[in-house]
């Protein structure tokens, strides 16, 4: 697979609301485990070499297990999330998955136990925008670093 260009030197202008939303989104409120878990389930979902990289990397340098992480793909089956994390995971699958999903009410009903109405729009808006960021690395096949060569 061969990279293509890179949006951030071809239209800076174009990628900074990007980086302002990611700035903003760090800074919400939400915790950083709940925000790295729902970057890494999203980034499953949509193939997103580079994104699992960043996202599992971010994760483990501020304390995220290599379990949780392991076992994020079946989080539904797994008693190592809270009720929070795992409604916002439900939540996330809904919106990534959206054409088939179509947001159930249960879904977003089950946000409200443990989100207030802020945090849901700011939840929302996290899992829009790495799934904005999935669609940008993988259609510019951004590569994810690698510390060793790949036989050709």
């Amino acid at each position: 697979m061969s990279k293509r260009l890179n949006p951030h030197i071809v239209a800076p202008q174009a990628m900074k609301p990007m980086v302002d939303i990611e700035a903003y989104l760090s800074g919400c409120g939400l915790e950083h485990s709940l925000i790295e878990l729902v970057k890494m389930r999203t980034s499953q979902i949509n193939g997103c070499a580079f994104c699992l990289h960043m996202h599992s990397k971010d994760a483990r340098a501020a304390g995220e297990t290599e379990e949780r992480l392991y076992l994020l793909n079946g989080w539904r089956e797994s008693t190592l999330y809270t009720p929070r994390e795992r409604a916002a995971l439900a939540w996330t699958e809904a919106l990534t998955l959206l054409a088939q999903t179509g947001a159930p009410d249960a879904d977003y009903e089950g946000l409200f136990p443990h989100f207030d109405e802020t945090e849901a729009v700011n939840l929302t808006l996290l899992i829009t925008t790495i799934n904005a960021w999935n669609r940008i690395a993988v259609g510019f096949r951004s590569q994810h670093p690698r510390a060793w060569k790949v036989a050709a």
